[in-house]
């Protein structure tokens, strides 16, 4: 009696001890990262900026009406010509019978007093107005048929469904959009520029644009340049051209954008935030990176100069490594990290 007892005691203090084991798992912390980039010499300036659409198309109805149905989806692909929606047709194609049956009767009106007016029978009156029928029944007729083909919506550029804003069963109305088309096989970079620093900023100014959703980096292509600043901010909009056949790029996602000053040059290095950079209790100076397993590692780093907000990064990681820009504070060696 009493072993078993000692057994039933044993097995409850391991499956305790299995319990507590599991209940001690921490969950990842959250934290922002950031990719290592190239550092520039003093003169190159950073701003936030926000990928756009090369060019977006709002497509919609011309008459009033039940949509039936809608064929897109918010992201899909789409060609030119192809049908995006249609809407209840039964009234257009009541209108177009009606139609043909007016054309049907005038022209047969038509052929009887042909037969008279040839034999000189039929007042030169009566002709002209029978013949002004015959084109009102005719207009009546494209103007019918034209209705019914506007009940179907399609494509009038290729490109990527942006939003749709109608959707099945509900009434749309003349000019509303119903979808819209984004051309996104380039796409621009809207950057907001103080008054004081646009001057230095011309169609030609060089830029590099880091994209951290898209773990992508590239060169900026031509620039345009407003001439109307804001009236609250005094920054003028500056929308720099980027090439984006793979379509990584997608409007809203925010941008990095470091315009490099006539004269300045890359150097050999890398660029974090300054904030990035911690001060260990030896007084050296390190960064957590991550690794491919989530989890963040102190690595020790030498800094050169600084420009604005960032630091140049002399040594101790690579270019392309992730670390952790904001949420560092509650790290420490081996946290598993979410991001």
């Amino acid at each position: 009696m009493k072993k078993g007892i000692l057994g039933l005691l044993t097995v409850l203090m391991v499956c305790s001890c299995g319990e507590k084991k599991e209940s001690g798992v921490k969950s990842p912390t959250r934290v922002k990262t950031m990719m290592v980039s190239p550092a520039f010499a003093d003169g190159a300036q950073t701003y936030v900026g926000i990928v756009e659409e090369r060019e977006g198309t709002a497509v919609s109805f011309t008459g009033m009406g039940v949509v039936k149905r809608v064929l897109v989806s918010e992201g899909q692909a789409v060609s030119h010509g192809q049908l995006i929606a249609e809407m209840d047709d039964t009234q257009a194609r009541n209108l177009l019978s009606g139609a043909e049956a007016q054309m049907t009767q005038a022209n047969d009106a038509l052929e009887r007093y042909k037969m008279l007016h040839d034999n000189g029978s039929l007042p030169e009156v009566q002709w002209v107005e029978i013949q002004s029928k015959v084109a009102q029944a005719k207009s009546q007729l494209e103007v019918a048929k034209k209705n019914l083909a506007d009940c179907r919506l399609t494509a009038p550029v290729r490109g990527i469904i942006g939003k749709k804003l109608v959707g099945t069963g509900e009434t749309a109305l003349p000019s509303q959009a119903v979808v819209t088309i984004l051309d996104i096989s380039s796409v621009k970079v809207k950057v907001a520029v103080p008054e004081a620093e646009i001057s230095g900023i011309n169609a030609t100014t060089p830029s590099t644009i880091n994209v951290e959703a898209a773990q992508t980096s590239v060169r900026g292509g031509r620039i345009e340049k407003g001439i109307q600043a804001d009236a609250l901010t005094h920054t003028y909009d500056v929308r720099i051209s980027v090439p984006n056949g793979d379509r990584k790029l997608l409007p809203g996602m925010v941008a990095s954008v470091r315009f490099i000053a006539e004269g300045s040059q890359s150097i050999s290095g890398k660029s974090l935030p300054v904030t990035a950079v911690q001060k260990a209790a030896d007084g050296s100076l390190f960064v957590w990176t991550v690794a491919k397993d989530s989890t963040v590692h102190r690595s020790k780093v030498g800094i050169g100069a600084t420009n604005g907000n960032h630091v140049a990064i002399t040594d101790g990681i690579d270019m392309g490594q992730r670390v952790v820009t904001e949420g560092y504070q509650k790290l420490s060696e081996g946290t598993k990290v979410i991001f």
